[in-house]
């Protein structure tokens, strides 16, 4: 361009974030994507942040793990942090096995226990005895 042709005001270095002659953006371009990257890392953090209490558990081999998954499901729909916590508490903490001794202890009556006690089984007939059935009544 000549010198004659530009405005005396104009300046000889436009910016590149102002849009060009040919209707490209890079500004705005840029943005879309910048904002769409954004929004998946932010997806993706929060599942992340989300599925720890699963990991927990599953590392732990934790015998309530379908609680844990459960609570983290919960808190995830709902949008309610005290699910989550109780997801946390639950896949840190191992809680006792309160049923373990009690069943050794049955089991220890029960070996003490003479054999003979055993309730008696109920025998089955091996033939049917045609003089205990009756006939039935014929019609006439």
């Amino acid at each position: 361009m000549n010198t004659a042709e530009l405005h005396p005001m104009a300046t000889g270095h436009i910016p590149s974030y102002v849009t060009q002659a040919d209707g490209s953006d890079f500004l705005f371009t840029f943005m879309v994507v910048f904002t769409i990257v954004v929004i998946v890392l932010i997806g993706v953090a929060y599942f992340t942040l989300h599925s720890i209490p699963e990991k927990i558990a599953h590392e732990s081999n934790h015998p309530q793990f379908q609680l844990v998954g459960i609570l983290a499901l919960l808190a995830l729909f709902t949008h309610n942090g005290l699910f989550w916590v109780a997801a946390i508490l639950v896949a840190g903490f191992q809680f006792p096995d309160f049923a373990a001794p009690l069943r050794a202890i049955a089991d220890s009556i029960r070996s003490l226990a003479p054999e003979n006690t055993q309730p008696p089984v109920a025998e089955e007939p091996s033939e049917i005895n045609p003089e205990t059935v009756q006939a039935a009544p014929q019609e006439q």
